[in-house]
């Protein structure tokens, strides 16, 4: 199918987004009030990109750049000629942090896509999270950054599904991002193949209680946010995240290891405990740590038309 696109532009608003949340390992997912953005237009051909910020310098800017890759697969899946695209990103999201950067681009490549092709083509929810999991290989991070909230997601026979919740509005967020970075495929390289039976059921009851302490039960937090599924394995590849996650839980902060790491979440009963528990990483941090108060984000991505212009 050949569409006339060139002169459509869309506005596109992806979160950040937590994984794992300590014991839910490659099922449960956070959205947080961390915003990449991009403006996309479609054009006459080949592919432009402008990064301003995270990633500037650094991120490919041809074919290859991951949201570009996802906007193609978009077009593939709905059986229309890609146009060419003008890409003017503004990334906040830290790379190589446990906080989403590569399901945030998939989301924005995807979402760009649904933007320019509607009303022409429509997307299913079910459509952009089956191909934002097939792009990531996993649906943790890409299903709240699409959708938002807290997100138990879950791979079907059908394909991955996820379900979204609403956090309990006591419950306040701290990001703790260190100047180092840990690569995803590293972390995951120190996983086991197996687990103890015992640390798998361990591992079921606390992510049952994180949900009722992120839905309804605040103070049930510390302990619902145990695990011996994931973090102690990776240990090693972040040592100065081990610890201070150690440090933080010792003084009844509720710390894990956001997604791969090395970025820290402290989830919150309340603002007091949030800022004594970011006192604790400036005291003890042995590097510098950016503290980021932030709060669940309850929308996901959005895209928005920006202008249309007449075609060429």
């Amino acid at each position: 199918m050949a569409l006339d696109l060139p002169g459509r532009a869309v506005d596109v608003r992806v979160p950040a987004s937590s994984a794992n949340l300590g014991p839910g390992f490659d099922t449960l997912g956070l959205a947080l009030s961390l915003y990449d953005e991009l403006t996309v237009t479609a054009t006459s051909g080949g592919v432009e990109i402008d990064i301003d910020g995270v990633g500037a310098g650094v991120v490919p800017v041809d074919d290859s750049n991951l949201v570009v890759r996802s906007f193609a697969r978009a077009f593939e899946h709905a059986g229309v000629a890609m146009p060419g695209i003008r890409i003017a990103a503004r990334n906040v999201i830290p790379h190589g942090g446990g906080l989403g950067s590569s399901a945030a681009a998939i989301v924005s490549g995807l979402m760009a896509a649904k933007g320019l092709l509607e009303p022409d083509v429509r997307f299913a929810p079910d459509e952009l999270l089956a191909l934002a999991t097939e792009i990531e290989g996993h649906p943790d991070n890409v299903a709240p950054a699409l959708l938002g909230g807290l997100t138990i997601a879950w791979t079907a026979d059908g394909g991955p599904k996820a379900k979204k919740l609403h956090v309990h509005r006591g419950v306040s967020l701290l990001v703790c991002v260190p100047e180092f970075s840990v690569s995803t495929e590293v972390a995951r390289a120190l996983q086991p193949s197996s687990v103890p039976y015992e640390d798998a059921v361990f591992n079921l009851s606390r992510s049952a209680l994180l949900v009722a302490a992120l839905v309804q039960s605040p103070e049930l937090l510390l302990e619902a946010t145990e695990d011996r599924l994931h973090q102690d394995y990776r240990a090693s590849a972040m040592p100065e995240t081990a610890e201070l996650v150690r440090e933080l839980r010792s003084e009844g902060h509720a710390a894990v290891v956001s997604g791969a790491g090395p970025s820290i979440l402290v989830l919150c009963a309340d603002p007091a405990e949030r800022a004594a528990a970011s006192s604790i990483v400036e005291e003890r941090a042995r590097s510098p740590w950016r503290a980021l108060m932030l709060a669940v984000d309850f929308k996901g991505a959005t895209v928005n038309p920006h202008r249309v212009e007449p075609s060429a």
